[in-house]
Order: structure tokens, then C-alpha cells, then sequence
């Protein structure tokens, strides 16, 4: 059998849905992300990929202090799952309407430092970097999701610098190309990690045929993984699993588990790990994921020192 490395993105930062039961308790708090990260590991996933969010407001937030306490809540509990924080945030650029050329309302763009700076101070296992700039749209906000290369490489070397491994989230293929060339000048360590984001509104399309087109274009050697948003969720995973990929699941993409019925965490990622078994393979623990990255191991080793 072979061993599909399984994701739990868990909170994301987009707005909460209101109409999501109160009872299920979406993940805002650092409590209620880290319980949910862990719960996820205990049911499979080997990875816990993680947003911050304002405990009293919902809104995402790049708040050292609470990224901080996610990981030390995760790391105190004892479970080894690979913490993955994102690095997809300011980064967001809506042009003033009477003049594209100045930022209107709704940007929120950083500087390279802002954007790393809770990965210097929790020092994760990985991150992401999402190599991609694009027009986008999210519950109605329409903006661009913007990344130069210059920013993204300046990102890439740093987290070198730290031991932190990158997840290389590619949203078309032209990322691919992109993250390609960061990959032959040396940025990235091997083996490289793809995430295929598919199904986001005017990116790649989440179907078969794009998910096998944006493997073909990886570099010898690299592994990836994909998911699709919302109904199309599982049938990505279980496409991920056949051509030879990992997999994401998780309520920052999805928050039903069938028509009609709100899922929790635990319920996607115990879905997810069905389909990797009834498709002949079997879920990756944190300790095979680690040496399939090329990750240290969760406790003991010696990091880098940051420059």
C-alpha cells in the first residue's frame, strides 16, 4: 500500500457562514483550532494546516501572540502532527475604482517581513507559499491575490534560513512554471511539496483532467497534493489518491459533509481517510510523513539558528 499524506486545513480565513450550526463549534479560538488539529491527527491526517483568527471577532488575524499559542497548545498536548501555518495573507490588492493604478478599500498588503513574522517566532514544521498572483473572489469580495516573484523568493529564502518546509500552493499552471524556476535556483529543498488549490473561482477548475495536466508539469521527483472547494472536496481527494497524490480536506474549503448537512473536522477528515482506504491505500502517520518530506522529526533535533 502506498502512503497518501492526508491534510486538515482547518479553519481557513474566510468569513464564517452564518447559517453553520453553533452547536458544531467552528474553529475561532486557539483552543478550538488546536483541539480540532489534534483531533484530526488522532483520526489520521498527518498534517494541520493552520489560520489564525481574531478569538473574539472570527476575522482572520496575523496576531504573533495567537499563532503562538495555537502551536504550543498543539505541541503541549503531546501529538506529533506536522504543523503547516499559512503565509497566504497580506497579500490582498483591490484597485481604487476611479483609479486602478492606487489601492482602494479592502487592500491589506505586507511587506515580506510581516508576512513571516509568526513563522520566525513558532518556527512550524512547514508553511505555505502560495505562488500565484490572480483575480479572485470570496464570498462576494472580489480583489487580487497578489504575489511577485521578488516577494515570493525573499519568502523562499528565509525559510531556508529557518528549516521551515514550504507547501508550494499553485492555483494554474502558470504557477507551476513559476514555482519551477524558484525550484531550479535552488530555493526549494528537496523533495519539493505542490498543493494543486482547485475550484477557486477564476483559477484551475477542479476536475480530472486539470488536476492530471498540473501533475504532468512538476519536476522530476516532487510530490503533491490537491484539493477541491466545497462539493467537489471529495472527489478531488479520492482523484488525488488515483493519480498518485496526497490529499486536503477540511472546513477552510468545505463545510458540508453531504447536501443539506454541516460537517465538522474530525467528519471530513474520517471521510478522507475512507476513500484513501477503499481506494487500496493507506493514510501517512506524522512520523512517515515527516521522513516522505524530508522533515525533522517532531521533537529533539537541532533547527537552524534564525540569521
Amino acid at each position: 500500500m502506498r502512503k497518501v499524506i492526508l491534510t486538515c486545513a482547518v479553519t481557513g480565513g474566510a468569513p464564517v457562514s452564518p447559517r453553520y450550526p453553533r452547536e458544531l463549534s467552528f474553529p475561532v479560538t486557539p483552543k478550538q483550532i488546536a483541539r480540532d488539529a489534534i483531533a484530526a491527527a488522532k483520526a489520521g491526517a498527518a498534517v494541520a494546516h493552520i489560520h489564525a483568527r481574531d478569538p473574539e471577532t472570527g476575522a482572520p488575524t496575523r496576531d504573533v501572540a495567537i499563532y503562538k499559542e495555537i502551536c504550543d497548545r498543539i505541541r503541549d498536548s503531546g501529538s506529533d502532527v506536522i504543523i503547516n501555518l499559512t503565509c497566504g495573507h497580506a497579500a490582498i490588492f483591490c484597485p481604487d475604482p476611479e483609479d486602478e493604478s492606487r489601492a482602494g478599500p479592502g487592500t491589506d498588503m505586507g511587506n515580506v517581513e510581516e508576512r513571516i513574522r509568526h513563522i520566525e517566532e513558532c518556527l512550524p514544521d512547514m508553511c505555505s507559499l502560495d505562488v500565484t498572483t490572480g483575480n479572485q473572489v470570496e464570498a462576494g469580495f472580489e480583489f487580487v491575490y497578489l504575489n511577485t516573484p521578488r516577494t515570493l523568493s525573499a519568502m523562499a529564502r528565509r525559510f531556508r534560513e529557518l528549516g521551515v518546509k514550504p507547501e508550494i500552493e499553485v492555483f494554474q499552471a502558470g504557477d507551476i512554471l513559476l514555482a519551477n524556476h524558484f525550484h531550479e535556483h535552488g530555493l526549494f529543498d528537496e523533495p519539493p511539496l505542490y498543493q494543486f488549490v482547485l475550484g477557486v473561482k477564476w483559477g484551475a477548475p477542479a476536475t480530472p483532467g486539470t488536476m492530471a495536466y498540473m501533475k504532468d508539469l512538476l519536476p522530476a521527483g516532487s510530490l503533491w497534493a490537491a484539493f477541491g472547494i466545497s462539493r467537489l472536496q471529495m472527489p478531488m481527494a479520492a482523484q488525488a489518491v488515483l493519480l498518485g497524490g496526497n490529499v486536503r480536506v477540511g472546513l477552510e474549503d468545505n463545510i458540508y459533509l453531504r447536501r443539506g448537512e454541516f460537517a465538522t473536522n474530525l467528519q471530513l477528515v474520517e471521510r478522507a481517510v475512507q476513500i484513501i482506504r477503499l481506494l487500496g491505500e493507506e493514510p501517512a502517520t506524522s512520523a512517515e510523513a515527516r521522513e516522505m518530506l524530508g522533515l525533522c522529526s517532531a521533537r529533539g533535533e537541532t533547527r537552524p539558528a534564525a540569521a
